[in-house]
């Protein structure tokens, strides 16, 4: 019987510091040796060299109050804590296709942006602009997103159209692994390129 707990207890110990301590650090020393970015979080840093957030996590660009920023690109809606874009509280609004109160946050989300990117009320919006994703997290918008509010952006900067829409190009990400998902423009990565633009 001692025998058999010797062994047992040898083995918990062995596993221990074989799973528990040998394995993460292994794993750790690999990830920070060829993928250094992605396993410190993707920071993203501005023209000063501060960190200003992560390109895998949506940003909101409002001011004190909430409104947005005209002069910045303006991401996916966010379900995701009180204010949206809580790292620490991701989810979706979790609300069927049919639900009211659904349905009537669409309807205000399009008007309001319609109302934000000067739009007329036939112009349709992509459904990016007004619906929260399941992580409410999401760093991309889609492209005729951020081509519809290209010429706000441009006006709010006293840029040429082209300079941004040039700029929409150059940080549009494309499927994962060519395949997957659809392409898209992460904001926080644009609104940076913008804001050097503007020194």
């Amino acid at each position: 019987m001692r025998r058999i707990l010797g062994t047992s207890l040898l083995m918990v110990v062995v596993m221990t510091i074989l799973t528990g301590l040998a394995y993460p650090l292994a794993l750790t020393g690999v990830a920070q040796a060829v993928f250094h970015g992605q396993a410190n979080g993707s920071l993203v840093t501005n023209a000063q060299g501060q960190v200003v957030g992560s390109g895998l996590i949506g940003q909101s660009f409002t001011d004190a109050k909430g409104n947005p920023l005209p002069k910045y690109f303006q991401p996916r809606p966010s379900a995701a804590g009180t204010n949206g874009y809580d790292a620490m509280a991701s989810g979706g609004a979790n609300l069927g296709p049919t639900n009211p109160v659904l349905l009537k946050a669409v309807a205000d989300a399009a008007a309001s942006y319609r109302s934000l990117n000067h739009l007329a009320s036939t112009v349709l919006v992509p459904i990016d602009a007004v619906t929260t994703s399941g992580s409410g997290l999401d760093p991309q918008i889609s492209i005729a997103n951020a081509r519809l509010q290209a010429p706000r952006v441009a006006a709010a900067r006293h840029l040429a159209l082209a300079t941004v829409l040039a700029a929409i190009a150059a940080h549009t990400q494309g499927r994962v692994a060519g395949v997957l998902g659809q392409p898209g423009v992460n904001v926080l990565e644009l609104n940076l390129a913008l804001d050097r633009l503007d020194r």
